[in-house]
């Protein structure tokens, strides 16, 4: 007799693939205990004695979301030999990635942990870090582009990077509402028309 509340044989990657679907779709408030449980093909007390309880299975998700989920969208910032063309790049592939029709449209970690007085103090602090990590990839990439002589060394690098961030943000609320891969790709173009005017100098 198996000892109460031991999990059953199940492929533990598997079903923590299956819970990011669900917190991905409904967010940490909206994801019931039977929701995750019917997704991820195991009762309550497997559950708890596999990831301890909803906070740190959430917590996992989203580690497994931000490793495995969207990391094209990121590539650009690598690939692309200009900063503009960086950004560009960057939110053409978030308005491809937030529109795809076999996963839940938007961003888990954008969409997460909006409502703080309904959500762990946890949750809330990993969402926000992660947050405050993809301004830093954006910054780095442009601070990259002030060394190689591309941009004025007096660029506001953290004000341009929180500004394509929250773009970015919004780009994933949009396609909550379901909005399509153009209306995204729109967002991201009038987003690129105002590159010269936030980077011509460090005065805004």
């Amino acid at each position: 007799m198996p000892e109460k509340g031991r999990p059953r044989s199940f492929d533990r990657a598997d079903a923590l693939m299956r819970a990011m679907q669900v917190f991905w779709e409904k967010g940490y408030e909206g994801a019931s205990l039977a929701a995750l449980t019917a997704a991820m093909g195991i009762n309550a007390p497997s559950l708890y004695a596999a990831f301890g309880c909803k906070e740190s299975l959430y917590l996992e998700a989203m580690e497994l979301y931000s490793q495995t989920v969207g990391t094209e969208i990121w590539a650009a910032l690598e690939t692309a030999p200009k900063a503009r063309e960086a950004i560009s790049r960057f939110l053409d592939a978030t308005a491809r990635a937030y529109s795809q029709a076999d996963t839940p449209h938007g961003c888990l970690i954008a969409l997460g942990g909006l409502h703080q007085a309904a959500v762990p103090q946890a949750v809330c602090d990993a969402v926000s870090r992660h947050r405050g990590e993809n301004i830093a990839k954006l910054r780095d990439r442009l601070e990259a582009a002030i060394a190689a002589g591309e941009l004025p060394a007096n660029l506001n690098t953290e004000a341009v990077a929180t500004f394509y961030a929250t773009v970015q943000h919004g780009m994933s609320i949009l396609a909550r509402d379901d909005g399509s891969y153009e209306s995204l790709k729109h967002v991201a173009d009038g987003a690129m028309a105002a590159w010269d005017v936030l980077t011509r100098d460090g005065k805004h």
